[in-house]
């Protein structure tokens, strides 16, 4: 595995990465990645067990092998950068990254800015609060309550279009610290991360209250335009071949226990 690479790294690193995103052909991303080698991948490197740094201090995740997976198809390396949710996309915006892999949900805001692969996985969205909570059992109930969520994630959407007042925080760990003071009610994340969650930590006093109805498709964000047209083309492609050969059903068992590669 790649040793984590901060989002605040040397000088040196910063000029490389944003030499190495803008060089080339500007009007073929693809071509550049090819050209240097290398796609820049960034992601949260905090929210097991789609990404996280594990305890030899590598980065780690099924979205890690994921972006590995679709770097060898595209006959590249990939180099990981790592920074908080909220500044991904801006990231992504600013040219210092070539795309996000990071359990990121289609959405059609999302989408109206930034193309999209192919979905590689889908999960369903959980309503999680404390063993003794049972003033939430469906969506509705979230009116009037207190969640926590990365402020920009659909997590937070979701909890805010069902009438909640949602705190913003930087990763799962420092949610999970406001619902056991109690200072929220719930919080809303990935079905699987809770069931991992808990079997990391088995004494923990949580449960699911509710699941959305319907799955969410996780996909590749990219910037729009001509320029990535081949990019998302060739990702595309290698989603579907590893979809096909069973990588990504083998990925989803070794790090969900379940396969999340299929819509359900």
């Amino acid at each position: 595995m790649k040793k984590l690479i901060a989002l605040l790294g040397t000088a040196a690193l910063c000029i490389t990465l944003l030499a190495g995103c803008s060089g080339g052909k500007k009007d073929d991303l693809l071509a550049d990645i090819q050209q240097r080698g290398e796609i820049v991948v960034a992601m949260e490197g905090t929210w097991a067990p789609w990404t996280y740094v594990n305890e030899d201090g590598d980065l780690v995740g099924y979205d890690v092998e994921v972006a590995e997976a679709i770097a060898e198809k595209l006959g590249v390396e990939a180099s990981f950068v790592t920074g908080e949710w909220d500044g991904l996309l801006g990231g992504l915006d600013a040219g210092r990254y070539d795309i996000m892999v990071n359990g990121v949900n289609v959405t059609s805001d999302r989408a109206e800015k930034y193309d999209f692969s192919t979905p590689y996985a889908y999960d369903r969205m959980a309503v999680i609060v404390k063993g003794d909570n049972d003033s939430i059992t469906k969506m509705e109930d979230l009116e009037g309550k207190k969640t926590a969520n990365t402020i920009s994630s659909t997590y937070a959407a979701t909890a805010r279009s069902y009438g909640a007042e949602v705190t913003g925080v930087d990763d799962l760990a420092a949610t999970f610290e406001l619902l056991y003071s109690g200072r929220i009610d719930a919080t809303l994340n990935a079905e699987v991360t809770y069931y991992d969650y808990m079997a990391q930590h088995p004494e923990a006093d949580l449960k699911i209250a509710c699941l959305a109805s319907a799955a969410d498709s996780v996909a590749i964000p990219m910037r729009k335009g001509e320029e990535t047209r081949a990019l998302r083309e060739a990702i595309d492609k290698a989603i579907g071949e590893l979809g096909s050969d069973g990588t990504l059903s083998q990925l989803s068992q070794k790090y969900f226990g379940t396969d999340i590669s299929n819509a359900q």
